[in-house]
């Protein structure tokens, strides 16, 4: 997720309240003024003594010409980069992005960040707002963290369903309310993931739960922000979780609590691109994966050739993260 840091260097308490209270990752302050911080809440900050150090872990750099653009191009990799251009123009970005991350911008507004976030469809790796009025703070920590990669989502065809024993499921119960249509990428093997829908629709067995997704069973993958993945008996309170609209858009929501019960399960398996991929659920009227458009389907009503979204990758993880390798999983 792209960051956003806030300047309240000279020192401001108004802006470092309202980036408090707006969620940004930290705040640039004075030497001396990392404890004022920290009586008004938890937030990290930037500055010779703080808890990223400025000059040490942070460099500033200014930008006036094309020389000061190869001295930014060359900079130790190991050093976050914060860019002040003396003239706001585009190209530099761009060239700098496409050599190197670790770059922060300095920006005045909500509309200088968006578009240092999307130069190049990868943009810098944060912005650093420099601004004396709060309600600009509010609305650029809201497009900064708004701005997340899609998910490239297809339609699979279901070509069979199978009840099976007992088994420990998975329930991640989050801090933020979905929409039907919107749920977590759940799958078998690390190279397919089924959309499995919040449970954000009422039904005459139980009360809607917008901000739960009952996702499966321990051993299944959730792909997670930054395309990494965990198994689902790894997830626990305040752990960040990828929440997938049916558009691929996403957003990140925090985990408040995961529950592991014994429950019923069922084998789902679908066909996309002449390749067979699975997922396993509870078997249970409420549980649904999003269909094209929007809708869902319970598993209780799925039958061949019934069509729902999955998103595959390349297979192949270690701790996690994505590997090049020979790996069969099936």
């Amino acid at each position: 997720m792209k960051k956003i840091w806030v300047n309240a260097d000279p020192w401001n308490k108004a802006i470092v309240t309202r980036a408090l209270e707006c969620g940004a990752d930290a705040v640039i302050v004075p030497k001396g003024y990392t404890p004022k911080v920290k009586e008004l809440g938890i937030l990290r900050t930037v500055a010779e003594d703080g808890d990223i150090k400025l000059g040490t872990d942070v460099v500033v750099l200014e930008i006036e010409g094309k020389d000061d653009e190869q001295t930014a191009a060359r900079s130790p990799k190991d050093k976050l980069l914060i860019l002040r251009m003396k003239d706001w123009t585009v190209i530099p970005l761009e060239n700098l992005i496409a050599q190197r991350g670790g770059l922060f911008v300095e920006v005045n507004n909500s509309e200088m960040a968006r578009t240092a976030a999307q130069i190049l469809e990868k943009g810098v790796d944060g912005v650093v707002l420099r601004t004396d009025d709060p309600n600009e703070v509010g609305k650029t920590v809201e497009v900064i963290h708004g701005i997340l990669p899609r998910v490239e989502l297809e339609i699979a065809k279901i070509v069979e369903t199978r009840i099976l024993g007992m088994g420990d499921r998975v329930c991640i119960d989050t801090c933020t309310q979905m929409a039907p249509g919107q749920g977590m990428l759940i799958g078998n093997a690390s190279d397919a993931f089924y959309l499995v829908q919040s449970e954000s629709e009422e039904n005459p067995y139980v009360a809607a739960r917008p901000f739960r997704v009952n996702a499966g069973p321990v051993h299944a993958y959730i792909l997670n922000p930054e395309g990494k993945t965990k198994y689902l008996s790894e997830l626990k309170t305040g752990d960040d979780v990828l929440v997938v609209n049916h558009d691929g858009s996403t957003q990140i929501a925090a985990i408040g609590r995961c529950k592991i019960e014994r429950r019923p399960l069922i084998l789902v398996a679908a066909e996309v691109g002449g390749k067979k991929v699975s997922t396993i659920l509870q078997n249970a009227e409420t549980i649904r994966l999003v269909q094209p458009g929007g809708k869902s389907a319970s598993v209780a009503s799925l039958k061949k050739g019934t069509e729902v979204l999955i998103h595959r990758e390349a297979g192949g993880r270690h701790f996690g993260m994505k590997i090049e390798e020979t790996l069969q999983e099936k």
